[in-house]
């Protein structure tokens, strides 16, 4: 790439926002070029991304810039427009919380929130994440994120479905797929989705409680015909009701059936994979689709991963932990602004790229090239110097990319 390229990333991480803008309710010049600021801002700065480094950069003082992260913004329809653009045409929705700290006792929804990395509760705030995954492309690309706000009348189930119910129209229109981990293979949950319309990819538990179905016979006896078919044992598979998916690893086998989930009162399509090797190393996936199959929901199931690489390039390249604000509303602003800027830095250097041109999307170096230009800017205009002249060119290209790392 060449100097002039790394220099144009400023403008088109803003023509990338003006046609995500071109979809959302008409708002005004000013609150556009502070979204395209923060952004730019966000992918350039080292360090903590807070009130008082964006002023130490950016071109309004601290003040504003904790003015306006107390203003509405459309996240979701923004994100939505990025999503429908650049993803391939296999996109399903995932959720997902994630913990962040935060000391204090004054910030909104601060609790005892579970830690996977800790793996123990800790005080601190979470979010429930909504992404996009593109199945075509095996990344995922941020929706919305919305703080976890614990309540004496509701279980944190019941918070997870009401984030999702309430949005479920504008989810819709991506996908009516929704894949999240085992701890949501619960009816509050799966009941609520089926309700609104999402069908749920997940995995139930180890100890699932699993029954066949019996086709009901009419014997003119009195009472209602019999269907339970007696329970799933899944070490020891019934193959009058499940059936061996064929596929080209043998370690593993692969079985799948309709039977019905006690703990969700439903019927549901389970695929059950064994581990030839390993006794006792069973899971059982499903999908409440029943036309799916079986190796979508795998892969569905295993794509979910891909929202785990949203939180950590957020967390260590665009402030998502670091907010300074103890409002609300300005907590909102900064975990959905933060998540929004892995999603510009994506489609800028990754999903621009050919498909078979891409490598490995680097957050890292992405924020090293846009930190040496940002500061490179600041030296050309204050020494008058033309990075764009031809004898400048490759000096401004090796210092654009001093300390990236290969990919």
């Amino acid at each position: 790439m060449t100097s002039k390229t790394h220099f144009s990333y400023k403008m088109i991480y803003s023509s990338i926002c003006e046609h995500c803008f071109l979809s959302l309710k008409p708002f005004n010049k000013w609150r556009k070029d502070f979204i395209k600021d923060v952004l730019w801002l966000i992918l350039s700065i080292h360090g903590k991304i807070n009130f008082l480094q964006l002023s130490r950069y950016g071109k309004f003082g601290e003040q504003h810039y904790r003015r306006q992260f107390e203003k509405d913004f459309d996240f979701l329809g923004f994100n939505t427009s990025l999503v429908k653009k650049y993803c391939g045409k296999r996109k399903v929705l995932a959720f997902d919380p994630s913990y962040l700290p935060k000391s204090g006792k004054h910030t909104p929804g601060t609790g005892y929130f579970w830690s996977g990395c800790a793996g123990r509760s800790l005080w601190g705030l979470e979010i429930g994440e909504i992404a996009a995954i593109d199945l075509d492309n095996h990344t995922a690309l941020h929706l919305e994120a919305q703080q976890t706000i614990a309540s004496e009348d509701k279980t944190l189930l019941d918070i997870y479905a009401d984030t999702l119910s309430s949005r479920s129209k504008q989810l819709k229109e991506i996908s009516d797929i929704l894949v999240v981990d085992g701890y949501f293979s619960k009816e509050p949950f799966v009941g609520k989705m089926k309700k609104v319309g999402l069908k749920v990819v997940s995995r139930f538990r180890d100890d699932a409680r699993l029954q066949y179905i019996l086709t009901p016979i009419k014997t003119g006896k009195k009472g209602r015909p019999k269907t339970n078919g007696g329970k799933v044992d899944k070490e020891h598979l019934n193959r009058d009701f499940f059936s061996l998916v064929e596929q080209e690893n043998a370690d593993f086998l692969i079985y799948t059936a309709q039977v019905k989930a006690v703990a969700l009162k439903q019927v549901v399509k389970v695929v059950i994979v064994q581990d030839r090797k390993k006794e006792k190393n069973t899971k059982i996936y499903f999908s409440t689709d029943l036309e799916m199959e079986a190796m979508e929901i795998l892969e569905i199931y295993n794509s979910r991963f891909q929202i785990k690489f949203l939180f950590r390039d957020a967390k260590e390249y665009t402030g998502l932990t670091s907010c300074q604000a103890r409002d609300e509303k300005k907590l909102d602003f900064h975990f959905n602004i933060a998540l929004s800027a892995i999603n510009i830095a994506k489609v800028a250097h990754w999903y621009n790229l050919p498909k078979n041109q891409r490598n490995t999307f680097s957050m890292k170096n992405i924020k090293i090239i846009n930190h040496n230009a940002l500061l490179l800017e600041r030296f050309f205009s204050m020494f008058a110097v033309n990075p764009n002249l031809i004898k400048n060119s490759q000096n401004v290209k090796e210092l654009l990319l001093y300390g990236t790392l290969c990919a």
